[in-house]
Formats: C-alpha cells, structure tokens, sequence
C-alpha cells in the first residue's frame, strides 16, 4: 500500500515543474499561491472534521513544525525559482538530491541506520543523476546559478523530511501538513510581499495554473509523502523523488520541447535501478521485522 502512495505521489509532482514552467508569474508568488492555496485546503478539511490541528501538537513538536515550514519555504523559493534559470531536467535533477542530505541527516539527527544495499541504491541513483547532469539543455545562459538554487532546494527539502519523519510519528498526517502548509505560506507571502511583488492583475490562465499547481503536486503530491513518512524512513520517500526527473523529463519533452538526450536515458534508468533496489531492500527488511514481531 505504501508504494502504490508513493507511486502516486511521484506522478503528482512530476507535473510540478510543467505547470511552473507554463505560468506566466513570478516564482515567489507562484510558491506562494501554492502554499496558500494547499493550506486552505487542508485547513478546511480540518474544520469540516471540527478539529483544530494545533491540538495535535505540543509545544516542543509545535517548534518543530515551524521548523519543518521554514525548511519547505526554502526548499519551494529556491526550486521554482531556479526553473525561471535552467531546464526543467536540470532543476528536478540538483533539486532531487535531497536523498544525500536526508541520508547524512538521518544518521546524526534520527540515528537510523542506513543498511548497505540501501547505500548501493543511493549510489545508482546519484550515478544516474551525474549521467543526467549532461543534459544540453542545461547549458543555457545563468544554469549554473539555477543549477544552485535547485540544490539549496534539496538541502530544504531534505530538512522537511527529516522533521516530517520525527514528527509523523506522534501526529496524524491531515493535522500535521495543515500547520506545517500554512506556516510556509505565511513565510512565502510575507516574502513576496517584501520583494514588491503584486499577487494580483495576471491572466486567468495563471489563476488555473496557481490552482493545479495546488491541488496536484502539493495537495497530492506532497500529502501523499507526508502520509508515507509514518510507514517508512525519511531516507526511502527522499530517494523514491529520485524518480522525479524521469517523469519531468519526459513531460518536458511532450509539452515544452524540451529534448532528452541518451544520456538523459542512461541516467533515467539508473535511478529507477537504484531506487527500485532501495525499496526491495526497506521492503524486505520490513517482513521480516513483522515476521519476528508475529
């Protein structure tokens, strides 16, 4: 059950970097309507339940949950706005190395142990992003500088996971992305704001965009990892986004034009490789822990 979540979760953020591209907006204040937007959504659901989610939370996890807000706001300022700078292949690809950052975190901050076959599948998949990192399309004028932000986007994403991974243990997860949505929202608009930038007065087609944009690679997309972190390591939902570029590379290549080059191929299926070599090993080591617990 948990994969098929994840697989889900994979094809709803695949579009995110399609849909951005598309938008006729700032980054920011596309970030910031995506947050908006997705805690509203979740902020309503808490109250058609008649539950209010910070009763879920004490003051110490409270702290951590704004915490792990402040993490996604770097991890979406940083990321969309790098698609404004480098191909859409690139930037799914540097901001997709979280996996070695939540690794490293994992080990000091949480003190999972990370098992060796688990390793050889992060060392694939990195080797399948390096291969994709040949993209042409990268190559563009100011890639490097998006090529950067992408990565400050994996080091915020990895912080969200690994809190997400602490936290999803004691709070459900409705409650837990309600606080965690809404405190990044706040932060986003309040940069926006700061940077003079008008949240009104665009085409209606970015109002559409800003709107599936929401719903399916956060409210989806984002929801479905959250739910995940509960069932399985932040290192494992970290590396499964791993197959994130695939997804976007392709879609890049149907509704942008953008190309994919034989090393963008070679690279695809390396990450699939590792990650599918990662989940058979979490998988089977989840047996047989339930197999000596029965």
């Amino acid at each position: 059950m948990v994969y098929l979540v994840l697989l889900i979760a994979i094809l709803a953020v695949s579009g995110a970097a399609i849909l951005i591209k598309l938008c006729d907006a700032p980054a920011m204040v596309i970030a910031s309507y995506r947050l908006a937007l997705s805690s509203l959504f979740f902020l309503t659901v808490s109250g058609l339940k008649k539950q209010n989610p910070l009763v879920a939370f004490g003051r110490a996890d409270l702290r951590l949950a704004l915490i792990s807000g402040l993490f996604l706001c770097l991890h979406f300022a940083t990321w969309i706005s790098s698609l404004k700078f480098t191909s859409v292949a690139n930037s799914v690809l540097f901001v997709s190395t979280s996996p070695i950052f939540v690794a490293i975190g994992s080990f000091l901050l949480l003190r999972e142990k990370i098992s060796g076959v688990v390793m050889v599948g992060i060392a694939i998949a990195i080797a399948g992003m390096v291969a994709l990192s040949f993209n042409e399309a990268g190559s563009a004028e100011n890639a490097g500088f998006g090529n950067t932000l992408a990565l400050l986007g994996a080091i915020g994403g990895a912080g969200y996971f690994l809190i997400g991974r602490k936290l999803r243990a004691r709070v459900d997860t409705i409650a837990y992305v309600a606080v965690v949505y809404s405190t990044t929202a706040l932060l986003l608009l309040t940069l926006t704001v700061a940077l003079n930038l008008s949240l009104t007065g665009y085409e209606p087609q970015a109002y559409l965009l800003f709107l599936l944009i929401a719903l399916l690679p956060q409210v989806v997309g984002h929801t479905s990892f959250n739910w995940a972190l509960k069932h399985v390591s932040a290192t494992m939902v970290a590396l499964v986004t791993l197959g994130e570029p695939i997804g976007a590379s392709i879609l890049a290549f149907f509704v942008l034009g953008e190309k994919i080059a034989a090393f963008q191929v070679v690279g695809g299926s390396l990450i699939l490789a590792g990650v599918g070599l990662a989940i058979w090993s979490e998988s089977t080591q989840r047996m047989k822990m339930e197999a000596v617990v029965g």
